[in-house]
C-alpha cells in the first residue's frame, strides 16, 4: 500500500502551466518603443509597443529587454518619419544602451517594434546584428496605424534562417491605449 502511494505521489504530475513553461524554456521579450509624438495617439509618455511588450511579459513571465537608442528620437512625428526613412536608405545601424545578459539562456524570443517604412526601426537591426537568434523560437509582433506586420517576418526569416517562427501579431497603436484583449487572445492561440 505504501509503495502504491509513493508511486502515485511521485508520478511527475506537475501543474499544466509549469510543464508547458519547461517545454518552452525561458522567454525573452525584445522590443523598441517610441514615446513622444506618435501618429494617431499624440504625445505619449509610454510608447505603444511597450504596452504590448508589458502585456506579453505579464502573461508569459518572460524577461524584457527594451532597445533604447543612444541617439534621441524625441522630435515631431514628421521629423521622425524623415529621419527613419533616411536611416533605412543609408542602412544606418544606430547604437543602443545596454545589452542582454546570456542570450543563450532563452529559447523563445518575442521581437516587437513599430513599423517604420515597412519594417522595424533601424536600431533593431543593430540588435539583430549583435545577437544570434538562430535555433530559437522567434515570435514577431508590431504596432502600427495601417502597415500591419509590414515586412518584419520576412526580414527576420532572412536574418535567422535556422530559427523556428510562430504566428506573428500586429495591433493598431491607438488600440493599445484602451484594449489589449487581442494580445491576450493571440498569446492563448499560440499556447501561452
Amino acid at each position: 500500500m505504501m509503495g502504491l502511494l509513493m508511486s502515485v505521489s511521485c508520478s511527475g504530475n506537475t501543474p499544466k502551466g509549469e510543464s508547458n513553461m519547461e517545454q518552452r524554456g525561458k522567454v525573452l521579450i525584445v522590443f523598441f518603443s517610441h514615446a513622444g509624438e506618435n501618429y494617431a495617439v499624440g504625445n505619449v509618455k509610454v510608447g505603444n509597443t511597450k504596452l504590448v511588450a508589458d502585456e506579453i511579459q505579464k502573461l508569459t513571465g518572460g524577461d524584457e529587454f527594451e532597445i533604447v537608442a543612444d541617439k534621441s528620437y524625441d522630435m515631431s512625428y514628421d521629423a521622425l518619419t524623415k529621419l527613419a526613412k533616411e536611416e533605412q536608405e543609408k542602412n544606418e545601424k544606430p547604437t543602443f544602451k545596454g545589452g542582454v545578459k546570456d542570450i543563450d539562456q532563452y529559447s523563445t524570443v518575442f521581437v516587437g517594434g513599430p513599423v517604420w517604412w515597412g519594417t522595424y526601426p533601424q536600431v533593431m537591426f543593430t540588435f539583430f546584428d549583435k545577437y544570434d537568434l538562430n535555433g530559437k523560437t522567434i515570435i514577431p509582433f508590431t504596432t502600427h496605424e495601417g502597415s500591419g506586420l509590414g515586412n518584419v517576418v520576412e526580414d527576420l526569416k532572412k536574418l535567422y534562417p535556422n530559427a523556428t517562427f510562430k504566428e506573428a501579431f500586429s495591433i493598431y497603436g491607438h488600440e493599445t491605449r484602451t484594449d489589449l484583449s487581442k494580445v491576450d487572445k493571440w498569446l492563448k492561440a499560440i499556447g501561452y
